[in-house]
């Protein structure tokens, strides 16, 4: 068994965007309740949950934006977007979620926990040095990175991000440098409109963004042939200390939002994919913080079998993925991302 943290916190559901919004609090509250109901019950590590520090948030957003979000506590409401407004407890759920995961990256690295999952709200990686949007206000796995970086020294993150919609805010974060690796896969053309083949990073950061944009109907076997056909070999060269997962679940076949076929199952092949990659290369260390997801019960469902990975409860093989794939489609994504990337990487 392995030893696995979770972040949790009434407090984040404090945050509302509207009664028809789908990024509401009930995503959590049926996280929650399965973690009470099921046999995970006991074989998980809570972690304590603080709030973000300002210097913490300013090592991604400015100042400015900082105070922006901060004189939204209190309010009833605030837009920021179209998309994404406030309510009188978002500010502190969107430094509780930030500073939560930065508690599971500290706990991982210093060995008290093999690895974590930071089940917190907002989500994060849309949200821009200065700009929210996507329902995300601080980025929280870009802030988790730099922190990382900055108490522990680490100087190769991989962070992976299986979100439905493209990561705009965190490759925009670290296009220029290549001490964090991006990898995303994601569908397109869809919001945000980022997230190109082409799109590979700038100046010394130049290979080291990675995207996969899929078509719609992508399932189990051709997401988990992309990690293990693409993503694999790219990290095993690039050797990271650490692995930081954006774990959406708005790839779910069910999902209002989205397009993609992913199953429960298929999350767990995923989870799997990335053990194997950070046994290999740091210890197994692999910090997962909640993104998207909106089809409540199948992402609590799929919560689930990430988490039976992660502990050890069950142990899937990305072997028993093999043939569920669409050849067609898949030599289709892989010659791509070779096109793109065989002068950076060995694929």
């Amino acid at each position: 068994m392995n030893k696995t943290g979770i972040v949790r916190d009434q407090r984040y559901m404090n945050h509302h965007m509207g009664d028809y919004h789908p990024e509401s609090p009930k995503r959590l509250e049926a996280i929650y309740a399965m973690l009470e109901d099921s046999e995970l019950k006991g074989y998980l590590k809570e972690v304590s949950v603080r709030r973000a520090e300002r210097d913490e948030l300013e090592m991604i957003h400015t100042s400015e934006y900082v105070d922006e979000i901060a004189a939204t506590a209190g309010k009833s409401s605030t837009y920021l977007d179209p998309d994404t407004q406030t309510s009188e407890g978002s500010y502190e759920a969107a430094l509780l979620a930030a500073g939560g995961l930065c508690e599971a990256i500290s706990m991982v690295n210093a060995g008290e926990l093999n690895n974590a999952f930071a089940l917190v709200r907002p989500p994060g990686h849309h949200a821009e040095r200065a700009r929210a949007m996507g329902f995300c206000l601080f980025n929280n796995v870009a802030v988790g990175a730099r922190f990382a970086q900055k108490i522990f020294d680490i100087h190769r993150i991989l962070l992976v991000d299986w979100d439905l919609h493209h990561g705009n805010g965190t490759q925009h974060s670290f296009e220029t440098d290549s001490s964090v690796l991006y990898f995303s896969t994601h569908q397109y053309p869809y919001y945000p409109g980022t997230g190109a083949f082409g799109e590979v990073g700038k100046n010394d950061g130049e290979g080291f963004t990675v995207n996969v944009p899929l078509s719609v109907g992508c399932g189990d076997g051709e997401y988990v042939a992309i990690f293990e056909n693409i993503l694999r070999p790219i990290a095993y060269e690039y050797q990271p200390e650490l692995i930081l997962v954006s774990a959406g679940f708005d790839t779910y076949k069910d999902d209002p939002l989205g397009g993609m076929k992913v199953t429960p199952e298929g999350y767990a092949g995923l989870t799997r994919s990335l053990m194997d990659i950070a046994a290999a290369c740091c210890e197994g260390k692999m910090v997962m913080t909640l993104e998207g997801g909106y089809h409540v019960q199948g992402q609590a469902a799929s919560v689930k079998r990430v988490l039976e990975e992660l502990s050890g409860l069950k142990n899937i093989t990305t072997a028993e993925f093999e043939g569920q794939a669409n050849e067609r489609v898949l030599e289709h994504i892989v010659s791509q991302v070779g096109k793109v990337h065989k002068k950076y990487w060995k694929i």
